[in-house]
Order: C-alpha cells, then structure tokens, then sequence
C-alpha cells in the first residue's frame, strides 16, 4: 500500500511539473508588444463599429499585432473575417479599410501585421516565408475562433496584392476557412521565380538571380530594397506612378509600412523563389472570389489562379492539376475601369464593391 502512495504522489508530481512547463512554453510564446493605442490609420473610424488592439500567437513563437473591428450593436455569435495584405504594407492602410467596412456589414473583422512587420515581432524586421506567412493566416483563424462573439465556423479571410496568393494558400491548407477573397493579388512567388509576366523564366535568369542573392547574404543580409520610388521619374510606368499616389501620398503612406519608406529586406524573400503557392488551390472545396481591376498590371496573376483553381491548367507553373471538385463557388469578379491600387481603397472611382464583397461572405459563411 505505501509503494501504491509514493507511486501515485510521483505521478501527480510528475504532471504538475509538466503542467507547469507546458504553462511556461505557452508564456514563452506571448511576447509584450508597445502597440500604438491612438489611431492611426490612413482611414477615418467609422461610427458603426467598435475598434481595439489585440495580439495573438502563431506557431512559430511570434506574436502578431492586430486591430479587431465589431459592429457596435451586435449580438450573438457573428461570422467573422481576417485580412491581410498588401505585401510590404501594414494594418493602417488597406487591410484595417477592408476590416473596418466588413464590420460595418456585420461581421467581426480582424486586420493584422504578418510576422517580422508592421507593430508584430519577429527579427530581422521585414522578412518572410512562404510557411511563416501562411501560418499567420491560420493563427489568424485560431484568435477569431476562440473570441465569444465569433462562431467558430462561419471564418473567411480576406488576402490583398501579394497576401491574395498567400490567402490561396491558406485555404488550400486549413479547412476552417470557410470563403476567401483574393482581392488585386499577386502570385508573390511566381513573380518571386519568374519575373513580371515571366519573362525571366527560365533557369539561367533564376541561377543568376540566386547567385546575386547568395553573394548579398555574406555582404550585406540586412540591405534594404522595394520601396516605392521618390521622387517620381516622369517616364515612370503607369503601374509605379499608381503605387507613388497610394503609398508616397496622406492617401496611403505610413511610417511603419515598409513600401511607404525603406521596402524589404533584398534577401527577405529568397524561400519565395522557390516556393509555389497556388500548387493545391484546385482542391480547394470552399468558396473563393478572386477580384481584379479591369486595368491592373497585375490582373495575369488572378486570371491564372482562377483557371488553376478551377480546370486545372496552370499559367506560370509547369504543372498540370485535376479540375476543382467544387468548381461552383468559384468566381472571378472584374471590376471595370479600376487600377492594381484603386482595390487598395476604391480610388477616385471608389471601384470596391464593399457590398457584393459583403453578399459573398454572408452567402457563403452560412
């Protein structure tokens, strides 16, 4: 009987200690951030929605900042959305316009910095990866799922340019994302491996460019590169003289956001090249809605995607996939006469149709 007792007092000392290490690996994980409480954004507040900063933790052990927007009245458990993007830019500018206006619409919205941006942690500051990047997604998911307000399934996500593609992948990956909407996207590691409209396609561009990259790692790995041009050449393509009025303008530009200012780490995106994001978005069950401008530069990549998604045939990639199982709650809208950055805010011709965006989660967060 007395070796029954010391064995089970072992064994209740043994989970206490356990208890008590895995409650020190979860604090090890939340990081304290200095988040900015006065606001900021390059957008008014509106009066219908409630607004506060919060952070949340990803499974890399990086903490992300975020500002969650609720519709001031509402009750019960709401649908919610989490949004992201452009890449390079951060919450103040398109992505809280985007959560603020969903929330306005009915939904818990939350806009957040990825990882190594913004007011998030994460050292060396403006870095990425496929994984990493994509895993912000998903624990963007895991927050809105644990919220009292928020019903645990009815969660989309909303991807902006670059974090459109990175949206894609999300979704391809976790099954709780229940609607996307790839909003102006970039296919980032197309573009990464390819070049614009894959004229560099081809292996010696890529040995080149990973021969440049290779060198710069033991020069410099902490340059800096891609911010938005200034002053404006005056023979400036009409794609770059739309990023300068967005992001070099009281339009768009902030002072955290890396394409307002000083741009990426030059080797910040290396795994990029490398990487395809879009390989499985043709088994992707759920609803997805890719959004172009009728005149954006960038239209190839969401024209792409959206075959892939759903036939199978791929642009860019040298590969062939089955067609979507699910191909009827697919849709690529096209909004006429809008640029690459009028989707970053609407524009003069206010091209967002917040509405339709709106109808798409309702429909399909149901």
């Amino acid at each position: 009987m007395k070796k029954i007792i010391i064995l089970a007092a072992a064994a209740l000392l043994m989970a206490a200690c356990s208890n008590k290490q895995e409650t020190k690996n979860n604090d090890n994980m939340k990081q304290e951030l200095n988040l900015t409480q006065e606001w900021d954004k390059v957008f008014t507040l509106s009066d219908k929605v409630n607004h506060r900063k919060v952070t949340f933790e990803t499974q890399y052990g990086l903490t992300l900042a975020a500002d969650l927007y609720t519709p001031k009245d509402a009750e019960g458990k709401l649908a919610a959305i989490a949004v992201s993007g452009p890449f390079g830019a951060v919450k103040e500018q398109s992505s809280g316009l985007y959560a603020m206006k969903m929330a306005e619409r009915g939904f818990v919205t939350l806009a957040f910095d990825p990882s190594y941006t913004g007011e998030s942690s994460g050292e060396p500051r403006r870095t990425a990866s496929p994984d990493i990047n994509t895993e912000d997604f998903m624990a963007a998911v895991d927050f809105l799922s644990k919220q009292d307000n928020v019903d645990a399934e009815k969660i989309g996500i909303i991807g902006i340019c670059g974090w459109g593609g990175i949206a894609l992948n999300a979704a391809a990956a976790d099954t709780r994302i229940k609607a996307t909407v790839a909003s102006t996207m970039y296919d980032m590691t197309r573009v990464s491996g390819n070049g614009y409209f894959d004229s560099e396609d081809k292996e010696e561009s890529r040995h080149a460019a990973r021969e440049a990259l290779a060198k710069q790692r033991l020069t410099d790995p902490m340059a800096m590169a891609g911010g938005v041009i200034d002053p404006l050449p005056e023979d400036a393509p009409q794609f770059v003289k739309d990023y300068h009025a967005y992001y070099k303008t009281p339009r768009g530009y902030h002072k955290r956001s890396g394409n307002s200012n000083d741009g990426w780490r030059v080797i910040g995106t290396q795994a990029y090249a490398n990487s395809r994001f879009l390989y499985y978005i043709n088994e992707i069950r759920s609803a997805v809605m890719v959004m172009h401008g009728e005149n954006a530069h960038s239209r190839y990549f969401g024209e792409a995607a959206y075959k892939y998604m759903v036939e199978g045939q791929a642009e860019g990639y040298n590969f062939i996939g089955k067609p979507n199982p699910v191909p009827e709650n697919k849709q690529l809208l096209i909004i006429p006469g809008a640029s690459h950055c009028d989707l970053y805010d609407g524009g003069e011709g206010n091209y967002i149709p917040w509405d339709t965006l709106a109808e798409f989660f309702r429909t399909n967060l149901k």
